[in-house]
């Protein structure tokens, strides 16, 4: 059976066809031979990510992004489908979240759950918004350059009314300050020049007189030295002497107090010898009864005769 030139034809057209489906699908990271499981996710804003963008867990590799769809014929959504091309298990509960870089690519990161149901294929995969790396370098620069621009104008509102304020004459009163204070400094310079020559005589003296204390140090030291002890051995001689007057009278005190309490002495004896001490009051005793006697019959002891003539003594 002979083949015609249009079946050929038609069978290499179909072949070609066939061959360019195929290279596009892979060239879009599809599988061709084989089918993985699919997820799909809604985001409300993808930002930089594109088909075939890679999916990560922990930093692998675990997919890539299968196609990118509106969720609604508004758009206020967008439907990514998720091609997991590893073998891994993925918990019902996991979360999915676009995370960007400064070369503005974009990858999808899964967060793992610990749910133990796990996703299936064409299940539904949890999203929340994450700002990412560029998000937050936006989200801090744009209070930033508000307030730089609310600085600007804030300068450029100062600079407008200064220029207003410098008119003709103030700008001849700044002139004529500035000429006062140049005029003021030339003769500051001026006197300080006067100065200078003086100052240098005074601290050239008290140079050479700090250099002579310095050359007398030695002597100045010695004469302290000298100083501190004849004051040390006058407030030893002092307290010396005081301490010796001292010591010598608690040495008579003691010596009163011993003789007073020694029996064999005459304070000893009287203090401590009781006969004694009732004699001695016998004796006082009696010499009061005799001054008692004598004032009441005195001419029994004294005779007075005027004329010679010798009272007869009446008992």
């Amino acid at each position: 059976m002979k083949i015609s030139n249009e079946v050929k034809v038609g069978a290499l057209a179909i072949v070609s066809i066939a061959i360019l489906i195929i290279g596009f699908r892979f060239l879009k990271a599809k599988d061709i031979f084989n089918h993985t499981p699919k997820l799909y996710a809604i985001f409300k804003s993808v930002g930089g990510l594109e088909k075939s963008n890679f999916v990560k867990i922990n930093g692998l590799t675990v997919g890539n992004v299968y196609s990118l769809e509106p969720a609604d014929e508004n758009v206020t959504a967008v439907k990514v489908t998720i091609s997991i091309t590893e073998d891994v298990n993925i918990p019902s509960n996991s979360v999915a979240f676009i995370e960007g870089s400064l070369l503005g690519s974009a990858n999808i990161v899964i967060e793992r759950g610990d749910s133990k149901t796990l996703l299936k294929d064409g299940d539904r995969l949890a999203t929340k918004e994450e700002a990412g790396l560029l998000g937050n370098l936006t989200s801090e620069a744009k209070p930033l350059m508000g307030k730089i621009k609310t600085v600007a104008d804030s300068v450029t509102l100062l600079l407008s009314n200064f220029n207003h304020i410098l008119n003709a004459g103030t700008q001849r009163d700044v002139q004529n300050a500035i000429a006062n204070l140049n005029y003021s400094t030339a003769s500051l310079n001026a006197l300080l020049n006067g100065i200078n020559k003086p100052l240098a005589q005074t601290l050239d003296n008290v140079s050479a007189i700090t250099g002579n204390l310095k050359n007398q140090n030695e002597a100045i030291e010695g004469i302290l030295n000298n100083a501190n002890t004849f004051t040390g051995n006058l407030k030893q001689l002092q307290f010396q002497n005081t301490v010796d007057s001292l010591n010598a009278t608690i040495a008579n005190l003691n010596s009163a107090v011993n003789n007073i309490s020694n029996p064999n002495g005459s304070l000893g004896a009287l203090m401590n010898d009781r006969q004694l001490y009732n004699k001695m009051n016998d004796v006082l005793l009696s010499m009061e009864i005799l001054l008692d006697d004598l004032r009441v019959h005195p001419k029994r002891y004294v005779n007075i005769s005027v004329f010679g003539k010798k009272i007869k003594q009446v008992n």
